[in-house]
C-alpha cells in the first residue's frame, strides 16, 4: 500500500472524558472516499471515520498519552466500535499496556454513516451499489493506515474479532509495514474460492449446533416447530408492523452462536404463546424480543455487503440462498424446521422495511464480478508480523476447518484451537483470550 501520510487538517478532538477508572477521547478524521496511490494530487469526495480512545486512568494522562496503540476491528460487516462505560474483559487487560483505539468502520456509527436514507443522496440503485464498492476490508484498512499516520504512531498492534480478523488478514496482505502484532479471535478467513464452500462448511456447523441445543432442551424442538406453523396460519406482527414469517423467526438461531447466549434462546422461546379471547396467539413480549433479532433497520450494512466479505473477483450470487437448498431441513416448510444462522437471503429485501428500498442495489452487488482482491496471499506465505489467531473449534459463523486452511498459508501465524468457547468468546472471557494470545505473540518476537 502507498504512502497516504495525510495533511495535519485531518485529524480533530472533539471531546475528552473521565469516568469509572476510564478515560476517553474522541477522534474524527477525514479520509478519502476511494484511496488512491497519490491522495495529495486527486483527494477526491471524502468521509469522516470516528474512532473512540480508551485508556486507564491508573496511567495519567501524560503516561496514557506515551502508551502504544492497540486498534480494534470490530466484527460485522456493518458493526460499529463498541460502546464501553468502564473496562472490563480484554479491555481491561489491554489497558495495561496500550492505549486502545475503536474503530467505528467506514460507515457504522459516527463514521459518514450509510443508512437508506443517506443512500438515497447518492443517485439510482447503480449509483448506491457503485459507492457501497468502497466500504469493505481494504477500504477499512486504508483507512487505519491513513489514521495511524494522522496519529504519528509507530506500527501499531491489531486486535480483529470476527470480521474484524478478516480486515487484519487484509492488513497483513497490504499495508504490514503498518503492523506491530495482530490477534484475531475467530475471524479467520478463507483467502481464496467461492463463498458457496463457506456456506456449505457453515450450514453443516448449525445443523449440529441445532441438534446440540435440542438435546439440551428438548422441549423447544416442538416449540419451534409450533411457532413456525402458527406463523404459516396466522398473521402475526412486530411493534413496528411488519409481519413475523416463519424464515424472519428463524433468525433467532443467532443465539447459538453464543457460549451463553444460547441457553437464553431458551427463555425467549418460553414466552412464545398466549393465550387470548381469539385463541392463541404469540405475546407481544415475544414479538418485541424477536423484533431485535430480525430487523437490520441498525446495521443495513450487514445485510447488503454480507455475502461480499468473501468476494474475490466473481459474483456471490446470492450463496447461502443457492447452497440451502442443499439443506432442506433449515426451509421453514420443514417438518421440524431448524433455526439458522447468519446467512443473508434475498426475501430479507422484501420482508425487513429497513431493507425493502435497497433490494436493487443488493441485487446488483450480488451479481457483481469485479471485486478487487481482499488478500495477497503471497505476501500472506512470506509474513514477518507475528500473528496469534483463536480458533474455535464449533464457530457455526466462521469454519474451523477454513480457518485452519488459512492459518496454515500465513507464515509465522500461531492457531490456538479450543472447544472452550464459540464466536463470541472474548464476551465470555475476553481478558484470558487476550492474555493467551498477546503472550503468544510477543514471545514469537
Amino acid at each position: 500500500m502507498a504512502d497516504q501520510s495525510p495533511s495535519t487538517d485531518v485529524h480533530s478532538i472533539r471531546a475528552r472524558h473521565e469516568f469509572r477508572g476510564l478515560r476517553t477521547v474522541e477522534h474524527y478524521f477525514t479520509v478519502p472516499l476511494v484511496h488512491t496511490q497519490d491522495p495529495a494530487e486527486n483527494p477526491g469526495e471524502t468521509i469522516t471515520v470516528f474512532a473512540r480512545e480508551y485508556s486507564s486512568t491508573d496511567h495519567t494522562a501524560e503516561d496514557a498519552g506515551k502508551l502504544p496503540w492497540l486498534l480494534f476491528l470490530q466484527g460485522g460487516p456493518g458493526g460499529r466500535g463498541n460502546r464501553v462505560t468502564s473496562l472490563s474483559g480484554w479491555m481491561k487487560a489491554a489497558a495495561k499496556d496500550f492505549r486502545i483505539l475503536m474503530l467505528d468502520q467506514r460507515g457504522t456509527g459516527l463514521s459518514t454513516p450509510v443508512e437508506r436514507q443517506s443512500l438515497e443522496r447518492r443517485g439510482d440503485a447503480a449509483a448506491q451499489a457503485e459507492y457501497l464498492t468502497h466500504f469493505r476490508a481494504d477500504s477499512i484498512v486504508a483507512d487505519a493506515e491513513y489514521i495511524r499516520h494522522a496519529l504519528g504512531s509507530a506500527p501499531w498492534s491489531v486486535l480483529g474479532q470476527s470480521f474484524g480478523g478478516f480486515c487484519a488478514l487484509t492488513y497483513l496482505s497490504f499495508a504490514p509495514e503498518g503492523l506491530r502484532e495482530v490477534l484475531i479471535t475467530g475471524g479467520l478467513a478463507p483467502l481464496h474460492g467461492a463463498a458457496d464452500r463457506v456456506y456449505s462448511a457453515t450450514f453443516h456447523r448449525v445443523a449440529a449446533r441445532n441438534a446440540e441445543y435440542f438435546s439440551w432442551y428438548p422441549e423447544d424442538r416442538e416449540r419451534v416447530t409450533r411457532i413456525a406453523r402458527h406463523l404459516e396460519q396466522q398473521p402475526e406482527f412486530l411493534a413496528s408492523g411488519e409481519r413475523l414469517t416463519p424464515e424472519r423467526f428463524q433468525m433467532v438461531g443467532s443465539f447459538l452462536g453464543g457460549n451463553t447466549r444460547v441457553d437464553a434462546l431458551h427463555y425467549l422461546l418460553e414466552d412464545a404463546f398466549i393465550e387470548t379471547p381469539a385463541g392463541e396467539r404469540l405475546s407481544e413480549s415475544f414479538l418485541e424480543q424477536v423484533r431485535g433479532l430480525v430487523s437490520r433497520a441498525a446495521n443495513p450494512l450487514y445485510a447488503v455487503l454480507h455475502e461480499s466479505i468473501y468476494a474475490q473477483g466473481e459474483a456471490t450470487n446470492w450463496a447461502a440462498w443457492r447452497v440451502l437448498e442443499d439443506y432442506p431441513e433449515f426451509k421453514p416448510e420443514a417438518e421440524e424446521p431448524l433455526l439458522t444462522g447468519e446467512m443473508v437471503y434475498p426475501w430479507y429485501f422484501e420482508q425487513d422495511p429497513a431493507l425493502e428500498s435497497l433490494r436493487e442495489v443488493a441485487e446488483l452487488l450480488a451479481a457483481r464480478k469485479d471485486w478487487t482482491p481482499l488478500y495477497d496471499t503471497t505476501q500472506l506465505a512470506s509474513n514477518t508480523v507475528p500473528v496469534a489467531a483463536a480458533v474455535y473449534k464449533d464457530d457455526i459463523y466462521v469454519d474451523h476447518d477454513l480457518s485452519l486452511e488459512t492459518a496454515a498459508a500465513v507464515r509465522g501465524l500461531q492457531p490456538w484451537v479450543t472447544s472452550d468457547f464459540h464466536h463470541d468468546g472474548i464476551g465470555e472471557d475476553g481478558e484470558g483470550i487476550f492474555g493467551r494470545l498477546f503472550g503468544m505473540v510477543r514471545a514469537a518476537r
